[in-house]
């Protein structure tokens, strides 16, 4: 379901996979290629959120914010299964593991890894290329090719997945 608050609507790039029971209001963006899977949550009613290409939010997220402190996603970044993202920024071509929870001005860097089940408390800064993990998260080692290569595996399943159902979605229509 797609809802306005306060008369602002979210924008959604026509290429983006929107699933079933999905739940997007307000001040929301949404890049091309993205894929928003089953249940997940995305309320623009506090500040804006800005999610870029080529994201996968997963299966039950939940993406909020705080008054004045916009949820920033940049391009190619995948999302696990029940994560919870609030007032945070995720650089380019990061992946948050399934079950975590990235809090308000928590910012990953580039390229980060953050091991399922973390919790990034506020302010706390993941350095780019570095796999984070715990709760609280502590940056554990520096990723190497192989890290680099699987979450390139990962980020291009989810924007193929994501146009497969888009394409037999419009075909059921």
């Amino acid at each position: 379901m797609i809802y306005p608050y306060k008369d602002v609507w979210p924008q959604i790039a026509n290429t983006a996979y929107i699933a079933d029971y999905v739940t997007i209001t307000g001040d929301v963006t949404v890049g091309e290629e993205t894929s928003i899977w089953f249940n997940t949550a995305i309320r623009g009613d506090v500040a804006p959120t800005y999610i870029g290409n080529r994201v996968s939010i997963q299966d039950n997220s939940v993406l909020h914010q705080s008054p004045n402190n916009p949820l920033i996603i940049e391009d190619d970044v995948t999302i696990g299964h029940m994560v919870i993202l609030h007032s945070s920024i995720i650089r380019k071509n990061a992946l948050i593991g399934m079950g975590s929870t990235i809090l308000d001005k928590a910012e990953i860097g580039e390229d980060a890894f953050i091991g399922a089940g973390s919790l990034v408390p506020p302010g706390k800064v993941i350095p780019p290329r570095t796999l984070a993990l715990g709760r609280p998260a502590k940056v554990v080692r520096e990723l190497t090719e192989e890290d680099f290569k699987e979450m390139e595996r990962i980020r291009q399943t989810y924007v193929e997945k994501g146009q497969y159902y888009k394409e037999i979605t419009q075909k059921r229509e």
